[in-house]
């Protein structure tokens, strides 16, 4: 989805959380910029697996060092699964 995304707005500069490529579920385009918009739960999902994290940990981790960094025009953190 990112690379479709990316090719779509070839022209944007939108900002990429790097490592997170299949947690991009969308772009909202009612900014200033267009946002990349992500999964929280496939972000959790993407740190445990390929950091090894349980998932207490990889919630702190993403919660502080990924949705907790502010960046101007940055991507969208969005919570889909309440299960």
């Amino acid at each position: 989805m990112l690379e479709e995304i990316l090719e779509t707005y070839d022209d944007e500069d939108i900002l990429v959380a790097d490592g997170f490529d299949e947690a991009v579920i969308g772009i909202a385009t009612d900014f200033t910029e267009p946002r990349l918009i992500y999964s929280v739960e496939k972000c959790i999902e993407i740190l445990m697996k390929r950091d090894e994290m349980e998932y207490e940990d990889a919630m702190e981790y993403f919660t502080f060092n990924v949705s907790g960094a502010y960046i101007e025009n940055g991507p969208i953190w969005c919570w889909d699964d309440f299960d």
